[in-house]
């Protein structure tokens, strides 16, 4: 079940409309209020979430989500007007997988949903591999990580580059490659896309040294 958050009635019909008929059973809400009690009931396997709402924005209901137990797994993408660097990189701190500025393709949405979710499942299904470097620890299968005893959230795709970053400790790894092997892409996301994800990377693990950054290549662990 995927949950859509979105004020617009005619944006939220025809996203629930088009995700329906792709077998992807979808349910929206008018209002944030409505919204948090229907998640009591049921929780989703994914989240759409628009920017702009009545009663709280999006990204207040995205960091509620994220700092309750119960509901910071769950995957969100953000749906929304605002197209402003600010914008974007506040969801993606607040921890949003994505996010998809409108007007949007209904095929587009479809394909960045089902990929979020085929990364979430490959995640949970993977043979737990076990990575340490000073006191960071990293359990591939469980998703988690820890900065000595406290566990520290991150989004599916900071996850992936620490992930990747320890994996090829003391190795150099480009920013195209980084791309090529998080985001599928070596065209359709800006290399700064990843600097961002990198800066608040070493934001939440409290270390600004932990990255190094190779100038004008990459990134490394040491």
């Amino acid at each position: 079940m995927i949950y859509l958050l979105e004020d617009d009635d005619s944006i939220r019909k025809l996203v629930e409309y088009a995700l329906d008929s792709q077998n992807m059973s979808c349910m929206g809400f008018a209002n944030p209020s409505d919204f948090w009690t229907e998640i009591k009931n049921e929780k989703p396997d994914l989240i759409l979430l628009d920017i702009i709402l009545p009663e709280e924005d999006g990204i207040s209901v995205l960091k509620k989500l994220k700092a309750e137990g119960k509901t910071r797994h769950i995957p969100v993408i953000m749906l929304t007007a605002k197209t402003t660097e600010y914008d974007t990189v506040l969801g993606l701190e607040t921890g949003a997988d994505d996010y998809i500025p409108k007007p949007f393709g209904i095929m587009e949405l479809v394909a960045r949903i089902k990929a979020v979710l085929r990364r979430y499942d490959a995640v949970s299904q993977a043979e737990d591999t076990l990575l340490e470097c000073g006191k960071i620890r990293l359990s591939k299968a469980k998703h988690q990580v820890f900065c000595g005893d406290e566990e520290i959230f991150l989004t599916v795709k900071e996850f992936d580059l620490l992930y990747i970053l320890l994996e090829n400790r003391g190795n150099i790894i480009t920013r195209e490659q980084l791309l090529s092997k998080i985001w599928k892409t070596e065209a359709d996301v800006e290399t700064r896309t990843v600097d961002v994800h990198i800066r608040y990377l070493r934001k939440k693990l409290n270390d600004e040294n932990i990255i190094e950054t190779i100038r004008g290549i990459g990134y490394r662990i040491k």
